[in-house]
């Protein structure tokens, strides 16, 4: 974190999640399931400004996925349209923990991975217990296979977590966490918080921002000016705004990247992208 990174005019990275694991259609017909609409949301999404997409694998009937299989074909489709680094999803909520290392075991392996931090709750009947054990393995499997992780931080005992793994050292710098504002047991969505959480952070790591609802703009505008980077699209938000529902994940990067300049802080393309984050 660094307010200077923002003077210096550092690229930020814009990563675009297009379809999550929770919601569908019924929240946002927009929202892409099949491997086909998702690289053609991919492919919208680098064009207006994203170099980093993140990914979740969705059966025929649009209920999410975990299989290698299915990952794999979503992968296939993403690379052949773009040249996006590739993160795939490794949260769930009640799924086996061997499901939960199947989007690592693709060839080629993803460039990144998610990797949630511990704990939460978001809904009234939906847990991700995301165990310490679990966390620990699938950190070691990203490491075996060259997976960077993006380390999902929704409150401060998971930057406490963040601390613990880098020191027993499963991870390599520079580190990448995402801050994640919002509602249940995620941090509460304040400018304080935000300071907060970003003074707490481990040394060299770099952070993305993401807030949920009316806090999705904001907290990408401080997201830019301490020298973070920002995560928007519609498995976070399939709303642009209060009552109006997004057109597009390439809409909510839009949004992000227009942000960005207007703020005088370029847009990191994917190669870029892959240099800041050591990949």
């Amino acid at each position: 974190m660094s307010y200077e990174r923002y003077l210096d005019g550092d690229p930020v990275i814009i990563t675009a999640a297009l379809t999550g694991g929770v919601h569908g259609k019924e929240a946002n017909p927009n929202i892409p399931e099949t491997p086909a609409e998702i690289a053609a949301a991919a492919q919208a999404c680098e064009a207006a400004g994203a170099s980093v997409v993140h990914l979740h694998a969705r059966r025929p009937n649009g209920e999410r996925a975990f299989s290698r299989e299915r990952f794999q074909e979503l992968t296939v489709a993403v690379r052949d349209a773009t040249d996006l680094v590739i993160q795939h999803s490794t949260g769930g909520t009640g799924a086996p923990d061997d499901l939960r290392h199947e989007p690592l075991r693709t060839d080629p392996a993803p460039d990144m991975a998610s990797l949630d931090m511990g704990p939460l709750n978001r809904y009234d009947n939906l847990t991700s217990e995301n165990t310490r054990a679990l966390v620990d393995s699938l950190a070691a499997e990203m490491r075996d296979r060259g997976i960077k992780p993006e380390m999902e931080l929704f409150n401060s005992g998971h930057i406490t977590e963040a601390r613990r793994l880098i020191a027993e050292g499963p991870l390599e710098p520079p580190y990448y966490g995402t801050l994640i504002f919002g509602g249940g047991t995620l941090t509460r969505p304040t400018p304080e918080n935000f300071l907060a959480s970003i003074r707490d952070l481990p040394d060299e790591m770099l952070f993305n921002t993401l807030g949920f609802g009316p806090h999705q703009l904001p907290f990408a505008a401080m997201g830019i000016v301490f020298g973070g980077h920002v995560r928007v699209g519609l498995e976070d938000n399939v709303y642009v705004r209060q009552g109006e529902k997004a057109e597009s994940n390439a809409q909510l990067v839009e949004r992000a990247a227009t942000l960005a300049e207007t703020l005088e802080r370029p847009v990191a393309t994917p190669n870029e992208a892959r240099e800041i984050l050591g990949l």
